[in-house]
């Protein structure tokens, strides 16, 4: 079977000739015999284009590259998936103004320097701040050198977040809205190569559509979007409309596209350490549904993220209509096989089993036990793929990778 045909067979509930290995690589420094050069210059770590409009990386990951992972995995035996994010758009009324407040100046920080994006849009201004703070580390996102509306990092260096008052959200709407004509042109003609990569070495393909939950958290802060949900719930309730209906129209276009076998949703921001299960039903269970349902006329599958709360909130994505759960963690999330296997089996594909902390742990026994247990348990349901959770870092080492192949091929 192709890496395509054994993950469409999890997928369906339908045996394979083995159980699917995958990864999500954000940053893993590859080891010198699977590196190759790009425009001269060796390519270290590598990424996936799920990160591309969302992280400012450290080198250049261009659509040959997507390719080359994907071959470089290949070739040890293990499966990939080829992946892309759409885009969205900023109205053209909009315009902005960068600045940067030195460190202990008026309205910023005493340790750090806080950049500045001050927008104006129709329904009047938006100022978002966060602190620069510099970078991790060899490996991981390089901060930008201004204030990208959506930037992971940005909730933790936040010093004012773009919706800091009920009386910006309508602004928003301006900031992220759905993919405009040049957008669309792009994603056809990226879809385009990565077809024709994917029918060539049978590929599978997702692309990431949606934000959801998400998109509430980096616009408004943690705390301020929990704390407007209960104390200005309509301003909330149109924060989540305007996220949902670009990230409908994101996902519309990929569904519409040949080239795509599944569309995903981010969903870090969308669990229990952040919302209540009644919260979860009004404002994403809802819009969980409306996707999976366009998703499922065009013949697509729908992947959806979750990384903690699995256990309480995971029953309402396969009652939504979700194929594929993004993850099963024994260690983050501490749900275990057993009560995964009890919970989705049939209901939904279960990926992970394994998680990148035991990767980078060292601890050889510790991995094969831990893939031993998820395949000995999952695997029977055909509705299973081994994954370390959630990805593969700068700080995991090749060894642990290596050890989960071998142990993933010695109960294969």
């Amino acid at each position: 079977m192709t890496s395509k045909e054994r993950i469409l067979a999890a997928l369906e509930g339908k045996p394979a000739d083995h159980i699917p290995l995958t990864t999500w690589c954000f940053g893993f420094p590859a080891p010198k015999h699977l590196q190759w050069e790009t425009n001269g210059k060796p390519v270290e770590y590598w990424y996936t284009h799920r990160l591309e409009h969302l992280h400012n990386l450290p080198q250049p990951w261009t659509l040959e590259d997507e390719f080359k992972r994907a071959e470089a995995w290949l070739s040890l035996g293990i499966d990939d998936a080829l992946e892309v994010s759409v885009p969205w758009s900023q109205t053209p009324e909009v315009t902005y103004k960068d600045s940067v407040i030195p460190v202990g100046g008026a309205g910023g920080d005493e340790k750090y320097p806080v950049m500045v994006r001050e927008y104006e849009t129709p329904a009047g201004p938006l100022r978002h701040a966060v602190r620069r703070t510099g970078d991790e580390g060899p490996g991981w996102p390089l901060q930008p050198d201004c204030v990208p509306l959506i930037e992971d990092y940005n909730i933790p260096r936040a010093v004012e977040h773009a919706v800091s008052s009920p009386e910006d959200v309508e602004r928003v709407a301006y900031l992220f809205a759905p993919p405009n004509h040049e957008q669309k042109q792009w994603f056809a003609s990226r879809m385009e190569k990565m077809k024709a990569f994917a029918d060539k070495k049978g590929l599978f393909t997702q692309a990431w559509t949606a934000f959801g939950m998400d998109a509430l958290v980096w616009f408004a802060g943690t705390q301020n979007a929990i704390m407007m949900s209960m104390d200005a719930p309509e301003a909330f309730a149109r924060l989540a409309e305007i996220v949902n209906d670009t990230d409908y129209a994101r996902t519309e276009l990929a569904c519409q596209n040949d080239g795509v076998d599944m569309v995903c949703q981010r969903g870090w921001y969308s669990s229990t350490d952040f919302w209540s299960p009644s919260l979860f039903d009004q404002f994403v269970f809802p819009q969980l549904q409306r996707l999976t349902k366009l998703a499922h006329s065009h013949g697509k599958k729908f992947g959806y993220v979750m990384t903690t709360g699995v256990e309480k909130l995971g029953p309402r994505l396969a009652d939504a209509g979700v194929d594929l759960l993004f993850f099963v963690d024994p260690i983050q999330d501490g749900i275990s096989v057993e009560t995964a296997k009890e919970l989705f089996d049939g209901r939904m594909t279960m990926v992970g089993g394994t998680n990148a902390l035991s990767l980078q742990s060292g601890d050889p026994r510790r991995i094969r036990e831990e893939v031993r247990r998820a395949i000995d348990v999952l695997g029977p349901t055909n509705r299973f793929i081994l994954h370390p959770m959630d990805a593969i870092f700068p700080d995991t080492p090749f060894e642990g990778v290596e050890t989960m192949i071998e142990a993933w091929k010695e109960c294969l």
